[in-house]
C-alpha cells in the first residue's frame, strides 16, 4: 500500500500526530487520546500503520492475559516519499491537501474544546504572509527554517514542556493574468 493511501485517512491522520515529538505509547494510552475514536476502530488502524511500517512494537507485555504493545512511529515512513508525490496527480495533491486541512481544523477544534484553551495564553497562531522570492532564495529560506526547527523536534518532553503541533503550507501565487488590450 502506498504512504498516501495509507496516511490520507482521518483517524489515521490523527494516530500519526499523536505520536509527533518522538513518543511511544502504548493502544490504551491512544486510545485515552482518541477518545472519540471507537476501539475497535483504532485497533484496526493501529494494525494498518504497523502493516505499512509506520508504526513498529517497540515492547510487549503481558497485561491480564492479553498482550500490550508500546508502539513508536517511524517518521520518515510517515511522510509521503518525494518519488510518490512526484507521481501523484493534481486530484490527488487536492485530496491530499485537503485531508491535511482537515486535519489541522479537527486538532483547532479539539483544542478549543477542552475547555482551557487560551490562544493567545497559549501561544496558539495562524497567520498568512507573502515573500518575493527566487527558487533559489526559497531553497536557502527552506534549509534555514530546517537549521531552526530541526533541534527543537529533538526536544524530550519535559515537564515544563508543552507538546505543540506545528503546521506549515507553503503555495505558490499563480501569476496574474495579463491585462488584455483594449478592445476598438
Amino acid at each position: 500500500m502506498a504512504s498516501a493511501d495509507v496516511l490520507l485517512h482521518a483517524v489515521r491522520l490523527r494516530i500519526v500526530k499523536a505520536f509527533l515529538g518522538d513518543r511511544t505509547l502504548t493502544t490504551s494510552q491512544l486510545a485515552a487520546e482518541l477518545a472519540d475514536v471507537p476501539a475497535a476502530s483504532l485497533y484496526r488502524h493501529v494494525g494498518v500503520l504497523t502493516r505499512a511500517g509506520i508504526l513498529q512494537v517497540i515492547t510487549e507485555r503481558r497485561v491480564r492475559g492479553t498482550v500490550e504493545r508500546t508502539y513508536a512511529m517511524r517518521l520518515l515512513a510517515a511522510q509521503i516519499q518525494p518519488g510518490e508525490a512526484r507521481a501523484m496527480t493534481l486530484e490527488e495533491h487536492a485530496l491530499a491537501f485537503m485531508a491535511y486541512i482537515a486535519g489541522l481544523l479537527g486538532d483547532f477544534d479539539r483544542y478549543l474544546a477542552s475547555g482551557h484553551a487560551d490562544p493567545v495564553r497559549d501561544g496558539a497562531s495562524y497567520r498568512v504572509g507573502a515573500m518575493w522570492l527566487t527558487d533559489d532564495e526559497f531553497t536557502d529560506l527552506t534549509r534555514d527554517l530546517a537549521e531552526v526547527l530541526l533541534p527543537r523536534l529533538a526536544n524530550a518532553p519535559a515537564q515544563d514542556r508543552k507538546r505543540r503541533l506545528f503546521y506549515s503550507v507553503s503555495l505558490p501565487v499563480p501569476a496574474a493574468p495579463a491585462p488584455s488590450a483594449p478592445s476598438a
